[in-house]
């Protein structure tokens, strides 16, 4: 069923109430998501993006009970991945000529999923224009990396909506459709582990790319990303949200993250909060088991964190393997401007500490201080040279 956002212009998309993992299980998703397509009819009917794979039928279906899909003009894809493209090979068997725009890596993109060899695309890039009629135009902006190379973006002129696509979204079903009438506590949270888990690896790109679009002096009523609310009470916000984020982003905040075999390596990292909450009141303290508790929503806490502390025993010569993953996710995400120290129990070698503080140097952290490290379990000499440890840290 369409929702309508602004004149002609319309929602056409998928509201997945109970998707609950994304980008196969690596993305833990509370609120749901949605898949949001638009559709447009000006003189020009078009299609901007569909929706994931398995709605593809019921798209389609809906699709049809809105508009005779032989009206169609053209269908703009901004991004080729499945959660927007999903549903493209069933429409286009219904209508196999219509015009595809796109960019030129979403093309081979498209073909390699879909083995499109058919389709009749038409390859843009930024500054290019369509006529849609009654005054408006759809002109295109290249989003390369943010977050595929195959990423665009497009604006209609006259609604003045920037169809934002990977940018400036949430993983957040909102039945009410606008970032206004949206849980803003729920909001908030979903855009920043959004922006963290997808975004922060190209920071520096979207930095640049902000800038672009502002020098392009666009008007901007609304913002209509591919995923979660869409921005039309000051669409702006979330624009300098994103430049706060993209910008080196820190609080007065510790994590400490680890996991445990025998509650060891657990008895430092609680005693290593007790102590920063004591000595260092004005610090946020926050402490994650990384086998229990959601790593996006972990790397959120670790985004806001001007320093993180992180644990493992030794196990065979090495680090548990929850932390290893944990690690190698870490370094993906590149933070900068971080701090960090190891811990860890061992009973035999004792080589975790330092594969940790390799790990953490090669994802891009500052450690400073020689690591934690006790034999055993740690006694009460160990916790005094752990006092001792963290105040050269904080």
């Amino acid at each position: 069923m369409r929702k309508n956002i602004i004149n002609n212009v319309s929602w056409v998309g998928f509201l997945d109430w109970e998707l609950k993992n994304f980008h196969g299980e690596d993305f833990k998703l509370e609120h749901g998501s949605s898949q949001n397509a638009y559709l447009v009819e000006e003189e020009k009917t078009f299609l901007i993006d569909t929706v994931y794979r398995p709605h593809k039928c019921e798209f389609v279906e809906n699709l049809k009970k809105e508009i005779d899909l032989n009206k169609l003009d053209f269908i703009v894809v901004n991004h080729g991945e499945v959660d927007h493209s999903g549903a493209l090979p069933a429409l286009i068997k219904e209508i196999p000529s219509v015009p595809i725009y796109c960019s030129a890596l979403a093309k081979n993109s498209l073909q390699g999923q879909y083995d499109a060899k058919d389709w009749n695309f038409n390859i843009v890039k930024t500054g290019d224009e369509i006529e849609v009629g009654n005054g408006k135009k759809l002109k295109f902006l290249d989003m390369k990396m943010l977050h595929w190379p195959d990423s665009m973006a497009t604006y209609l002129t006259g609604d003045e909506i920037l169809f934002s696509n990977d940018a400036f979204g949430q993983h957040f079903a909102v039945e009410e459709l606008f970032a206004d009438k949206a849980d803003k506590n729920i909001l908030e949270e979903e855009s920043l582990k959004y922006f963290v888990n997808i975004l922060n690896p190209f920071a520096p790109i979207l930095l640049k790319k902000i800038n672009e679009i502002k020098n392009l002096n666009l008007p901007l009523k609304i913002i209509a990303p591919s995923h979660g609310a869409i921005w039309r009470e000051d669409p702006i916000q979330i624009i300098e949200k994103y430049e706060e984020w993209a910008n080196f982003y820190s609080e007065n905040q510790i994590t400490i993250v680890y996991d445990t075999m025998w509650n060891g390596t657990k008895k430092i990292a609680h005693f290593i909060a007790s102590q920063i909450g004591l000595k260092y009141p004005e610090s946020s303290v926050k402490l994650f088991n990384i086998s229990k508790t959601d790593k996006n929503s972990i790397m959120v806490e670790i985004f806001k964190s001007r320093a993180i502390i992180v644990g493992s025993p030794t196990v065979n010569n090495s680090i548990l393997s929850s932390v290893a993953g944990f690690l190698e996710f870490l370094k993906q995400l590149k933070f900068k401007n971080k701090s960090a120290l190891a811990f860890g129990c061992y009973g035999w070698s004792g080589e975790s500490v330092k594969i940790l503080e390799d790990r953490l140097k090669e994802a891009g952290f500052l450690v400073k201080e020689q690591g934690i490290k006790c034999l055993w379990n740690p006694k009460e000499e160990d916790f005094t040279k752990i006092s001792e440890k963290i105040e050269q840290f904080i």
